[in-house]
């Protein structure tokens, strides 16, 4: 069976794990540190701290802003759960903002016209969540102006794009945000089984989500020496969001390989580009001239309405020729609990519900075969052709 998306691990990865488990450290070691100091190098980047999971890094990270109750966050409705739910957990209050009809990232237009209308009723944002939808960089020159000009904060939900770049940078993410949050999953650009990182230029945030990632504890080596070396605080309600030494040895291995897997994700996505080229029943991605696309997805729009076949067919027909497809993703605002506790209904984000109808996501990985890729354009052709 084909998917969409599926991790590369070779001898180095098995190796590197191997030791880490024959080593005295399996949850917080030295890899850790490590880990965190490759990732500040790669970006580069002032800060950088490695948890649990992506959705793990989000929640710090809205936590690290000093988010309350009722404090208002925006996102994009095209977008995995875990962004929305981030600020959700905080008590804080969601909505959201449509996706621009070329990058499929949310719009800074859009954005704009929303805080104006929310000024008007006399409210203001927290916080906005920009993700690089499916690694191309969103319009963060536009982002960084609108932060600006009405105070807010910014994070980048980076966990489609390690590898892009945007202006030729690829630390882009803090040259605009406050913090980028990474995600390791393995579909992910490289993995660390589950896992995330974040990413920022200030030592405040950097400090309150280290202490925050390890139950609120605070031990340093002041407090040992004064109080003694099984002492600790707790000064704040804390996670469990740590990494282990064993995931980070994975980690540390796949970024090395980070580049490549990058190469080869461009070079599938250029050729669906080209053999797909022909089609008039398909949209192939956007890739903007000041960016370099990494390609986590390649979201495909298939127009429906003038095929003989329908979304659930098409997905059907491929299942029968062993491959995977997916969807991404289905509009959170649509979610029956967004819908339920938000008031959000059908119509509310026209761009992002005409996306969702057309986009199927196309197998794209660093081991996904010549025939392979062949095969899945052949489908394509056949099925929305006929």
């Amino acid at each position: 069976m084909i998917s969409y998306g599926k991790q590369f691990i070779d001898k180095n990865d098995i190796k590197a794990v191997v030791a880490a488990l024959k080593s005295n450290f399996l949850t917080q070691g030295p890899l850790v540190e490590k880990f965190e100091k490759s990732l500040q190098n790669y970006f580069p980047c002032k800060y950088a701290s490695v948890v649990s999971t992506g959705t793990a890094a989000l929640h710090l990270s809205v936590l690290s802003l000093g988010v309350k109750k009722n404090d208002l966050i925006i996102t994009s409705p095209n977008t995995f759960l875990a962004t929305a739910n981030s600020a959700i957990y905080t008590g804080a209050k969601i909505d959201f903002v449509d996706i621009d009809k070329l990058t499929f990232n949310l719009d800074p237009n859009l954005l704009e016209d929303k805080i104006k209308k929310l000024k008007q009723k006399n409210k203001k944002i927290k916080a906005v969540i920009v993700t690089d939808y499916a690694g191309h960089p969103a319009d963060w020159k536009a982002f960084s102006l609108l932060s600006k000009k009405y105070n807010f904060f910014l994070i980048n939900d980076n966990c489609h794009a390690l590898g892009s770049c945007y202006n030729k940078k690829r630390n882009y993410a803090l040259e605009y945000a406050d913090i980028a949050t990474l995600s390791f999953h393995p579909v992910k650009s490289i993995t660390t089984g589950e896992g995330g990182a974040i990413l920022t230029k200030h030592k405040e945030i950097y400090e309150k989500v280290n202490l925050l990632r390890n139950h609120g504890i605070n031990r340093n080596k002041k407090i040992l020496s004064k109080k003694g070396i099984w002492f600790y605080e707790m000064k704040k309600l804390g996670y469990n969001y740590r990494i282990t030494d064993i995931q980070c040895a994975l980690g540390l291995s796949q970024l090395k390989k980070l580049q490549k897997f990058i190469n080869k994700r461009r070079y599938i996505a250029h050729k669906y580009n080209k053999l797909l080229a022909g089609n008039t029943k398909v949209v192939t991605p956007y890739e903007s001239n000041n960016v370099k696309h990494s390609y986590h997805l390649y979201p495909l729009q298939i127009d429906f309405k003038k095929t003989k076949i329908t979304k659930q067919e098409f997905f059907k027909k491929f299942l029968h020729n062993n491959i995977k497809l997916q969807v991404h993703y289905i509009p959170l605002h649509l979610q029956p609990y967004y819908r339920r506790n938000f008031g959000f209904s059908y119509g509310d984000f026209p761009v992002t519900e005409n996306f969702y109808k057309k986009e199927v996501s196309l197998p794209i990985f660093y081991s996904l075969k010549e025939k392979e890729l062949d095969k899945i354009v052949k489908l394509v052709n056949q099925f929305t052709r006929s």
